[in-house]
Parts: structure tokens; sequence; C-alpha cells
């Protein structure tokens, strides 16, 4: 349950969704894209804070990952070979246009799912991570897919 998650990991995943939000946000409200490019510039409306923030999270959960594979030797090399592959994935396959970007952050994330998973189950990660990693992940997920379909 939601009230299993510590509330500073929560609150600070929640807002860590804001960029994404925003980003989605002025995809479906062209008026609001126009708005924020104005206050903000162009690079912070639209596919274009999708994918520059979707890279820097997934950056940063391969970061997470290689935390959880240092807590523990009995994983070897293969926590540590999952935990760069987030990182390895967005510097290698994000690029080639928005839609190919976007595209490549949704299976990027749902991937990092499922090495969340595995690092849940070698118990590496507290009891609480995947109930915040599945709200966390349908969140950025749900932006990116309105990013790349809308």
């Amino acid at each position: 349950m939601i009230r299993d998650i510590p509330r500073a990991p929560l609150m600070l995943g929640l807002a860590g969704l804001l960029p994404f939000v925003w980003g989605a946000a002025t995809v479906l409200f062209p008026a609001l894209a126009a708005s924020g490019q104005e206050l903000l510039g162009p690079r912070f409306a639209g596919p274009y804070v999708l994918v520059a923030y979707g890279t820097v999270i997934l950056c940063f959960m391969s970061g997470v990952l290689w935390g959880f594979a240092a807590k523990a030797e009995a994983t070897g090399w293969r926590g540590y070979a999952l935990s760069v592959v987030p990182a390895l994935w967005a510097f290698f396959m994000v690029g080639g246009g928005a839609d190919a970007a976007l595209s490549a952050l949704i299976l990027g994330f749902l991937v990092l799912l499922v090495f969340d998973m595995q690092f849940g189950q070698w118990g590496l990660a507290p009891v609480w991570w995947m109930r915040l990693r599945l709200i966390l992940t349908a969140g950025v997920v749900a932006c990116l897919l309105v990013g790349r379909y809308v």
C-alpha cells in the first residue's frame, strides 16, 4: 500500500514526476506550451522536456541500482552489470528525433522496472521499493506515451 512507503521518498518521487507531467501537459495543451516556451524557452516544453528529463532520470536510476549492487557481493558482477544498462541505453538509444527518443525511453523505463524487481528479489532494495517504483514508472510511462502518441 502507498501508506507503507516512507513519506520522504514518496513525496520526493512524486515531485520528480512534475517535469514529466509538465511535458505531457504542454503536448496536450498547445497554449500552455506557447506560454511555457515564452517564459522558460523552447526546450522546456513538449517532447523536448520529456526527452531531456527522461534521459536524466533514466541515468539517475542507473546510479540507484549501482548503489544497490554495492550493498552485497552476493550478486557479483550481475548487479553491477544490470545497473549500468539504463545509462548505456539512454546514451546509445535515446536520439534520432523526438518519436524515436520517446520510444526508447518508454522501453528503458519498463526494462528498468524489471531490473528493480530483480534487485528486490536479491534483497538489495527496501521492502517498499517496488510499490514506489510501480507508481512512479506508471506516471513516467503515461507522460512519455502522451509525448510520443498525442
